[in-house]
């Protein structure tokens, strides 16, 4: 199921974001959905990272190689 949201953008974001959709062929909507996608995830990423920062570094993980270690 679908769900309609309609959204009012500054002149310059709607701009580029026309812009942004010629020059790739995409439309408007779809690059909107991906970006958000894309935002939602990295908010969601951010909050686990704040939430168990402090846990990661007294067990010793403080690098990307850490955490791959780690995990393999």
């Amino acid at each position: 199921m679908r769900s309609v949201l309609s959204i009012s953008l500054p002149k310059k974001v709607a701009a580029d974001l026309d812009e942004f959709a010629k020059n790739t062929g995409r439309n408007k909507s779809d690059i909107v959905k991906e970006s958000l996608t894309i935002y939602l995830w990295e908010a969601r990423f951010q909050n686990v990272r704040r939430r168990l920062g402090s846990k990661a570094k007294k067990a010793g993980i403080v690098t990307e190689e850490d955490v791959f270690r780690v995990i393999s």
